[in-house]
């Protein structure tokens, strides 16, 4: 019997060879530990059929434990339960809260800690789910230090590349400034360049005639004066010309670990700079805007507008229904999609996706996306077999990176009848007439992360008078003040359950109203989207 459950063991485990493979690929291609983490929960949520998945991190012994993924927050009062060792540990547990709890110790002496919930089917875990587990954990532990090592080789290129980009740039920055003879712009880009050349956050350029200031320029527009001249981290240099005295001050010089001193090299560019500055003023030549600059720009203002078609300039009205919709991007091309669509039959299709990373690359992938659901949902074929070939299609059209978390329902508008699927996407929150709110999680892996045949499982729900359907992507809780804090799932789903007006679209216009006083002037660091529908 033995053999027999060994060589099962090794036949499954067979199967997930390329898994495996492919979850490596992209755990060790994240850009930070919070992306590793939500890489591995989609990784994992897809292999062990498991959404109360729980990651966090702690830099060392003394240091508290740090969120990285985490979906069920009754988590953290648990962490107490992690005993610290040097040796990897997988423990069952009766607690109602969790199943697993996971110890993985790492080579630079930190730790990560993973608290799993019941899977979805509610079977315990056997022991080839412990032992994928296992892999997966050592997995994790090989990402982690591929993530360090290109890290600290990434800082140590970064810091010789950056000397050379310096020097190259006051080259460069010397030849545009001597073209320019409109002086104003003159000053204005010279304070810009020197900014950049030495990582300044601000800076002031004075002009002055003997004691009284002509005029000055502030980096950025309307930077406050006073608190760059009073700064601890500033430098400054003059040159006079035609008996104008120019001051350039620069402060703040910007870092990982925030603001730091000037250093030496920073001296001498400000000095060089400040004599072709001299000099660009005495040769007075016009300089024009780079023509590849303006040509990239002209792309991704195209492709905003490109990608703005395909998003809906006006909801389709659903009798016995109100229906709201909004998708604020973050930057020009976003990676957020929403659509509701009138299928034939009468229904309509409620989608909302999320395409990991920005710009050009996923602004394509939104394309593909529209076009597949165009033609699949007017075939009327299954959702479960529709996101099987829509995930297929993402899969061979994307780079590994690159994956589209994706909810879709279908709605019967005479009977509220809904068909779901949700594809590695966040809950969507559905709010009964008596207050309960329920979370819809039904469905599998993101599109475009393994083209394994794994199965999309849908959801079948009722949406009655009263109700209300709340689709949303991450920008709205992972919506970051200047503490760098969250909005969070508990803020949002605060929010929903307490305001109920009576149209939609005064719901959309309330919630994000609220997201920009709660992150007040910090830059929007994500797109959001968000669909809202009451049946009346």
């Amino acid at each position: 019997m033995t053999s027999k459950f060994q060589q099962n063991i090794i036949s499954k485990l067979s199967l997930q060879v390329a898994s495996f493979q492919e979850g490596f690929k992209i755990l060790a291609n994240a850009s930070s530990l919070r992306e590793l983490g939500r890489n591995f929960n989609h990784i994992l949520r897809g292999s062990i059929l498991v959404v109360d998945l729980n990651l966090f991190y702690k830099k060392n012994k003394e240091s508290p434990w740090e969120e990285i993924y985490v979906y069920n927050k009754n988590s953290k009062k648990f962490l107490d339960d992690l005993e610290l060792g040097t040796n990897f540990l997988l423990v069952s547990a009766k607690r109602k809260s969790y199943k697993l709890r996971i110890l993985l110790p790492l080579n630079d002496d930190s730790y990560f800690g993973l608290f799993l919930g019941p899977k979805l089917d509610r079977k315990p875990y056997s022991e080839l789910d412990k032992i994928i587990l296992q892999i997966f954990m050592q997995l994790l532990d090989n990402a982690y230090q591929a993530f360090n090592s290109k890290r600290k080789e990434k800082e140590l290129i970064f810091s010789l590349n950056h000397r050379v980009v310096q020097l190259n740039s006051l080259i460069d920055t010397g030849i545009e400034i001597s073209k320019l003879s409109n002086k104003k712009m003159l000053m204005e880009l010279a304070l810009e360049r020197a900014a950049s050349l030495t990582n300044a956050s601000t800076g002031l350029l004075r002009i002055f005639n003997n004691t009284k200031m002509l005029s000055q320029i502030e980096f950025p527009a309307g930077s406050n004066s006073r608190e760059i001249l009073n700064s601890n981290y500033k430098i400054e240099r003059q040159v006079e010309y035609r008996g104008l005295k120019y001051f350039i001050t620069l402060a703040n010089k910007e870092s990982r670990m925030g603001y730091v001193p000037f250093d030496e090299t920073d001296e001498i560019l400000l000095e060089a700079f400040a004599r072709q500055v001299l000099n660009a003023m005495e040769n007075e030549f016009l300089h024009k805007e780079a023509i590849e600059k303006e040509s990239i720009k002209k792309e991704l203002s195209l492709a905003g507008e490109i990608q703005k078609k395909l998003l809906p300039n006006k909801m389709p009205e659903i009798e016995g229904y109100d229906l709201a919709g909004i998708n604020i991007p973050s930057k020009e091309v976003g990676g957020d999609y929403f659509q509701v669509l009138k299928l034939s039959d009468g229904r309509f299709a409620l989608i909302i996706a999320d395409v990991a990373g920005k710009g050009v690359p996923a602004a394509l992938l939104v394309s593909t996306l529209d076009a597949c659901l165009v033609a699949y949902l007017e075939m009327q074929i299954p959702l479960s077999e529709m996101a099987k070939k829509i995930n297929s299609l993402i899969y061979k059209a994307s780079p590994p990176d690159k994956f589209i978390t994706f909810f879709i329902a279908v709605l019967t508008p005479a009977t509220g009848d809904l068909d779901i699927i949700n594809a590695g996407h966040n809950p969507v929150l559905l709010l009964r007439k008596n207050n309960k709110l329920e979370k819809i999680e039904a469905g599998g892996i993101a599109f475009g992360m393994f083209d394994m045949g794994l199965p999309f499982e849908g959801e079948k729900l009722k949406i009655n008078r009263g109700d209300r359907l709340f689709l949303y992507t991450d920008g709205i809780p992972e919506a970051m003040n200047k503490r760098e804090e969250e909005y969070s799932d508990e803020r949002m789903e605060k929010f929903f359950k307490s305001k109920k007006p009576k149209k939609a679209k005064t719901f959309i216009g309330n919630i994000v109203n609220d997201i920009k006083k709660f992150t007040g002037n910090t830059p929007q660091s994500d797109d959001i989207t968000a669909l809202y529908l009451i049946r009346n």
